[in-house]
């Protein structure tokens, strides 16, 4: 690529608790229109500390792909949205035992003194294992975006399904990272925001199936899983989500509400 692009990541808590957190992968030119967007939206929540950090990336070693195509699953409570989001893991080739398993750790709270983690449990498909190195971190998958020239059209299209907000733009990104990903065949989220209880699943096989009901108004947990085939190669898998530039070059498809 002919541009210089730069990773910024902003993180805003109060009290040694996360409130908002932004990550974008930009060419130079928009550096400091981004930095100021992410600053406004985390002077939304009135934190006591705030980092935005900035740095260029290697234009060389950006990994491209295809978003995946987001299906809305039509469900009008959290049993049956934690049921479809199972029946997914299971369609994704996630033991029944393990998908259940996840579900129940992220909404009791996934780390080890029972809060919310910053990043995602790593877990074996079959056995149900967490495999990553550190419980109450977890994996952080960075550094991804999209073409700035899709950009526009990626954000018509979702607000032609009713999903402007920016949390369903940036976990669709973040998604078609983490199934590029080495190994990694599934994964399940929904967010810690009390207001919002949308999650979703997504796979290779079938794309990324937005569940409106994950969980209650009100409820702070929420969380992430990455779902990884038995005997992969674990340092290359966590080496290319936390550190692999990645950037979409092409929009899948943004569809109507379906029966799942």
């Amino acid at each position: 690529m002919e541009s210089r692009y730069y990773s910024i990541r902003m993180h805003a808590g109060r009290d040694g608790n996360h409130l908002s957190g932004a990550e974008r992968l930009v060419p130079q030119e928009e550096v400091e229109t981004v930095a100021m967007a992410m600053l406004q939206r985390a002077g939304e929540y009135d934190p006591s500390s705030l980092k935005i950090s900035v740095d260029e990336v290697d234009s060389d070693d950006i990994v491209s792909g295809a978003l995946p195509n987001l299906t809305q699953v039509p469900v009008s409570d959290v049993r049956t949205g934690r049921e479809k989001a199972i029946q997914a893991l299971l369609a994704a080739g996630v033991t029944a035992d393990v998908a259940v398993s996840a579900i129940e750790t992220i909404a009791k709270g996934a780390s080890p003194d029972g809060g919310n983690m910053r990043g995602a449990m790593l877990i074996d498909a079959g056995t149900g294992a967490r495999l990553e190195p550190d419980q109450a971190r977890g994996i952080r998958a960075t550094r991804m975006d999209i073409l700035p020239e899709l950009f526009p059209r990626l954000e018509q299209e979702l607000e032609k399904k009713d999903l402007a907000h920016h949390r369903t733009r940036e976990a669709l990104i973040l998604a078609a990272k983490v199934l590029a990903a080495p190994g990694i065949i599934a994964e399940l989220c929904w967010s810690d925001d009390p207001q919002y209880t949308a999650g979703y699943v997504a796979a290779p096989g079938f794309g990324y199936l937005r569940i409106p009901h994950m969980k209650e108004v009100g409820d702070p947990h929420g969380g992430r899983a990455f779902f990884c085939m038995p005997g992969f190669n674990l340092e290359s898998s966590i080496r290319f989500l936390e550190e692999t530039p990645f950037l979409a070059d092409r929009i899948g498809l943004i569809g109507d509400k379906s029966g799942g």
